[in-house]
């Protein structure tokens, strides 16, 4: 539907123009904003998901993996020492006399007048 007044058509035209023009810069800023955002994280040196997801995944199999060496070795630990108390029974050891002819010791002697 065309108006009767041309001026009001050439408005319309330039309202489009513009709202045009309003969307392609809005579109061009954002895709800067975008190839900026993308430098930026990329010089700070993130890992994807994927990578993130791989290293989680190595991590909790060694932990499981070291859970399980713990209780093996505490297993093993604890076969080990009642053997172990068992066959290393220790006596006191004994007061040897000293030999014939060597040096005794002789705890000194309290004066009268101490």
């Amino acid at each position: 539907m065309q108006s009767q007044n041309r001026f009001f058509d050439d408005l319309s035209k330039v309202l489009n123009g513009i709202a045009g023009t309003v969307a392609g810069v809005g579109r061009e800023a954002e895709a800067g904003a975008r190839e900026r955002a993308k430098e930026f994280f990329g010089g700070m040196d993130f890992v994807s998901r994927e990578e993130f997801e791989a290293v989680k995944e190595m991590a909790a199999k060694a932990r499981a993996e070291a859970d399980a060496l713990k209780k093996r070795v505490d297993a093993l630990e604890k076969a080990v020492k009642p053997a172990a108390k068992s066959t290393t029974t220790r006596k006191a050891p004994t007061k040897k006399a000293p030999a014939k002819g060597a040096p005794q010791k002789v705890a000194p002697r309290k004066s009268a007048s101490q």
